[in-house]
This record gives C-alpha cells, structure tokens and sequence, in this order.
C-alpha cells in the first residue's frame, strides 16, 4: 500500500523553500530514494515515482537523500537542490569522491564487539560524518557475545569529544527506542560499517514489519568477524516512527580526502594544543618547542592516537585536490 507524506515529513525545510526560484513554480520538490547506474527513483508527496532523466544527465552526480525539482506531468528531473549535508568517500586507488548520502542529520556507525572492532576504521568514518555536516554516533552491535562490552563502549567513546555511543542489539524491536532521539518526523540517519555486523538488520527493525523491501541480512566468520556484502545500492526506507533511514553497501577500505575539518574536530586534543607550538608549521613529530609532543611526554595525549592522527592526516593531504591555475587540479 503506497502511503502519502507530506514535504516536511520528507525532510522539506526552509534551507531548500529558499532556494527555489519564481520561474520554478511550475516544478515539483521530490527526494531521491534509490540511484542506479541508469535510473532513479524518488519520492513524491503520494509515493514512490521513477524519474525521467536529462539526455546525458550522470545519476553519478545525484545521490540518495538529494532534494531534485521535478515537471509535474512528465517526471522530468530539471534541477538538484543544494545539499544541507554530504557524505562522500573516497574508494582505495581514486581520488575522485563517491557520493554516500545526502542531506543526513545523523550517521549511525556500526560496528560489533568482536574483531570487526578498529579505532582506526571508526575514526576515518567519524571524519566523514564531521566533514560532511552529519551528527555522528556509534551503534555497537553483539554485546551480548563479548566478555566485557563496556570496554568496547569506553574506547569508541574516548574518540572524539561529546560522542553518543549506544550498546544496541539490531533484531530487537528496542533498538528503534533505543535510537529514537536522533529519529523523528522529517529527520534522516544513514547507516554505514562493516559488512556482517548488523546493518541491514537494524534497518529493517526501523522501518518496522510493514516495511515493503526488507534488507537482505546475511552472517559472518566467526573466527575473523568478516561478514558478506548483502546490501548492494543505496536506498530510503521510510522508519516506522517517522523519519527515513538510508543503508549504505559494507565497506572495509575508507580513504580520507577533502576532510581536514572533519579531521581537526575529531583529533580536538591535538588541534587545540597546535598553537601553542614554537613554530606555527610544526609536524608535532620532532620539533623544538612542540606543545603536542610535549603534552605525549607528560601522559596529557595518547602516542598512537597522535601517531594514527599523522596518519590521516597525511592521507588526507595527499588526497585532497587543489586549484593550480587554467591547466586544472592536482593533488596537495
């Protein structure tokens, strides 16, 4: 059974009304609910429609959550709308970022209590909800397997600075309680992690039993903790208690680029002690007068925090790409 919403129910606000012109009125406000190499699909106030796309228009420049202007008779996908927030990766071996999501409130980080769990991991997915305007928190999944769940919960927690971490078991029906703060009439979560540690799962508990296209779920190895990709493509689920939820494919391999200030409000310790330093272009590796290395000496910052800090950073210049003139962009 098809079911209406509203724009605002959709995540229609003030930021896109604005944007929308006079000559504009004829168009109609739609969210993109699945991208496929080819084709698109939306959602329009009385449901689900597929849209009609440009001659030579690239569906790789649209991604799930986009708010698009639509002809009212024909379907026809005139104009993307500025994105409030953005997630976009970066693939191992490319430059060129992989739209993820759009226009989230939240991103739901999950990952298991067992080896799927990796600092590093975490911390590059951190990087990209802070870098793309989304509220991130990490859902920990499988607590009920792990000898001590809460050292798991102490150390995600230790991340970054006021981040929500919630122990969650993904088939219970309290898992959408659990996470109905950041859920809601009109906002959006995506949910992104590993393959195998829960995903489709928690997805198919938000939107609930009446959800049309439940998420394939699939298990994992018990002695690596590596599951099998069971989600393909990025698509919007309607959640039960209002709100909307997008699932992303597994990923293990998450390059950082563009994200220096997702970077910076991640590693705040280190940003903030940057200053204080004798030289303002300080590696905080070896230099005379470096606030960073002396406050590791002292025991106020973690080394391998520090160390996994210069890590990503470094990964993140080489990445990143910049303006150099009329013959185009190279990397930092």
């Amino acid at each position: 059974m098809t079911v209406a919403h509203t724009l605002a129910e959709l995540g229609w606000s003030a930021f896109f009304a604005d944007q929308c012109r006079p000559d504009e009125a004829d168009l109609v406000p739609q969210r993109v609910a699945t991208v496929h190499r080819a084709r698109m699909g939306a959602l329009a106030e009385a449901g689900p429609v597929k849209l009609m796309l440009p001659v030579h228009a690239n569906t790789g420049d649209y991604a799930v959550g986009d708010w698009v202007l639509v002809e009212a008779g024909t379907q026809m996908l005139r104009r993307r709308l500025d994105r409030r927030t953005v997630l976009e990766r970066r693939r191992e071996g490319s430059v060129a970022p992989q739209l993820a999501a759009a226009n989230v409130d939240t991103l739901f980080i999950v990952t298991s209590c067992n080896a799927d769990f990796n600092l590093t991991r975490l911390e590059r997915y951190l990087a990209l909800a802070n870098q793309g305007g989304a509220e991130p928190v990490i859902v920990l999944t499988k607590a009920d397997a792990a000898v001590d769940a809460e050292r798991y919960r102490r150390e995600a927690g230790a991340l970054q600075r006021d981040l929500a971490v919630t122990l969650v078991n993904p088939r219970e029906s309290g898992a959408a309680t659990q996470l109905g703060p950041w859920c809601g009439p009109g906002r959006t979560v995506a949910v992104v992690g590993s393959s195998g540690v829960g995903k489709s799962t928690l997805v198919n508990t938000l939107a609930g039993p009446s959800h049309a296209a439940p998420q394939a779920t699939g298990g994992i190895r018990e002695h690596d903790a590596k599951g099998r990709h069971t989600t393909t493509s990025r698509s919007l689920h309607a959640i039960a208690g209002g709100g909307w939820v997008i699932d992303t494919p597994g990923i293990r391999s998450l390059q950082l680029g563009d994200a220096a200030e997702g970077i910076d409000t991640l590693f705040a310790e280190i940003t903030e002690l940057a200053p204080e330093c004798r030289f303002r272009d300080c590696t905080h590796a070896h230099e005379p007068g470096c606030a960073v290395q002396a406050a590791v000496a002292e025991g106020r910052l973690d080394a391998e925090r520090v160390a996994r800090w210069r890590i990503l950073r470094a990964e993140n210049r080489g990445n990143t790409v910049v303006p150099t003139g009329p013959r185009g962009n190279k990397r930092r």
